[in-house]
């Protein structure tokens, strides 16, 4: 759910099946699960899709997005910590300890980042962990459980699966599902489109713990504010319909070699942006360009690229 723009849900989520008989040989092998994240990539546009989730190409770290795993890992300490223990001087020092564990990492590594440019980084998130204190007492909350993986079948037989960043109880018993938000708070209008990703997580909580959440809400740290809404009959039925429905376009896009960009303003983050037509590139290019560039960012030897 975080950021799945963080460690908590990306490309790898489930691994591609076989292109259908009689497929074209072209044709590219069909994801055996579906994400909040890869659903809401592929309703964005199928070519960021095609790129990300069937041939799960690398994509240089950014910034925003490292920053929201170094927050997620934070709060995720400090969740584990006895509820008496979850003060902001102990969320502190959990962000200091995610970060040397992160350190290493290539979305952290491989960041290009000035001194001033990093202190900046560290700087912003402290001020997120700090905002997330003003929105509620993390000693008033009961934790069942952090960063879970959960999948679950439709009705159409398609798999949906990702990670729940919290689950817990409310005063009444009832589970609650919460998502950390690192980035900008949704426009007025925007808000229920926000809230696609964690009504699928009502459905998987619903099918793997027989019981639903009595609400779903995100926490944007960086406003701060809270979003929340209740899971209904009518909110499962659009998750199962939509998620079948994605599932079929997504067959029929593996199978017609048809992933075809959709320009909008996310073109402005997206990491294929110069592989894409709209902007003058070539798809064909990706994937060579792509793997060359991290082997090299890894030091590894590589054969010289040639274009036909």
């Amino acid at each position: 759910m975080a950021a799945e723009t963080t460690p908590v849900d990306g490309p790898a989520a489930g691994t591609p099946e076989p292109a259908p008989a009689g497929a074209r040989e072209h044709a590219h092998p069909v994801p055996v699960s579906l994400s909040p994240s890869s659903m809401g990539t592929f309703t964005s546009c199928p070519l960021a899709f095609r790129f990300g989730y069937i041939e799960r190409l690398p994509e240089p770290p950014s910034a925003p997005a490292s920053k929201g795993t170094l927050v997620h890992l934070a709060l995720q300490h400090l969740m584990w910590r006895p509820p008496a223990e979850r003060t902001l001087e102990a969320a502190l020092a959990d962000l200091a300890r995610a970060e040397s564990e992160v350190a290493s990492h290539p979305e952290f590594a491989d960041l290009e980042l000035s001194e001033e440019e990093w202190a900046a980084f560290r700087a912003d998130a402290e001020v997120l962990v700090r905002r997330y204190f003003e929105m509620e007492d993390p000693r008033a909350v009961t934790v069942l459980g952090v960063e879970l993986r959960v999948s679950a079948v439709t009705n159409g037989g398609v798999t949906i699966r990702g990670i729940i960043d919290r689950l817990e109880l409310d005063a009444d018993g009832e589970l609650v599902v919460t998502d950390y938000k690192t980035g900008s708070a949704p426009s007025e209008g925007w808000e229920q489109k926000s809230m696609a990703g964690v009504h699928v997580y009502s459905l998987l909580c619903e099918r793997m713990l027989g019981r639903r959440p009595a609400r779903v809400q995100l926490l944007y740290l960086s406003r701060p504010e809270r979003i929340v809404t209740t899971p209904s009959d009518q909110s499962l039925r659009g998750v199962e319909v939509k998620s079948n429905a994605v599932m079929q376009a997504v067959r029929q896009a593996c199978r017609r070699d048809d992933f075809r960009p959709r320009p909008s303003a996310l073109c402005n983050f997206c990491s294929f942006q110069e592989f894409c037509p709209e902007f003058g590139g070539k798809p064909e290019l990706a994937r060579p360009t792509l793997l060359a560039r991290e082997a090299e960012r890894e030091g590894r030897p590589q054969l010289p690229l040639v274009f036909a």
